[in-house]
């Protein structure tokens, strides 16, 4: 399933939110690019030190939401559990697909997280 995954968000275009909640249920979302499909089974996303990784630091279960580009409800959720994380690795830096939000100074000077997930369960984007 994970190959199809890979394959599925590597041709996909859409919109991504990631959904944490802090350690009394306090919930948070936040607009995501599409998961890293790494070697270990895992998938990783390139955070910020803000709320969403903020709340995984209590509470390492997430949902991300994908939403295809297109008309209808196309698309993915996938339930996450956080395993581990990397603080400023230079993966980073070859995994990044954009430039959003990295336009030199002191915007490069924050710290960034590789933040890896256990997949736990796909459903569509609609129903079951």
């Amino acid at each position: 399933m994970k190959s199809e995954l890979k394959e599925y968000f590597e041709a996909a275009r859409g919109t991504g939110v990631l959904s944490t909640a802090d350690s009394r249920g306090n919930v948070d979302a936040a607009l995501y690019g599409r998961p890293h499909f790494m070697d270990d089974d895992t998938v990783a996303f390139i955070m910020q030190d803000r709320l969403s990784h903020e709340n995984l630091q209590s509470n390492g279960k997430a949902v991300y939401l994908f939403k295809e580009d297109g008309p209808g409800h196309k698309g993915r959720r996938l339930y996450l559990e956080k395993k581990h994380e990397e603080k400023n690795s230079p993966r980073i830096k070859e995994l990044r697909r954009s430039s959003h939000g990295h336009n030199g100074g002191d915007a490069d000077e924050k710290d960034r997280f590789l933040v890896f997930f256990a997949i736990e369960k796909v459903r569509p984007l609609v129903g079951d």
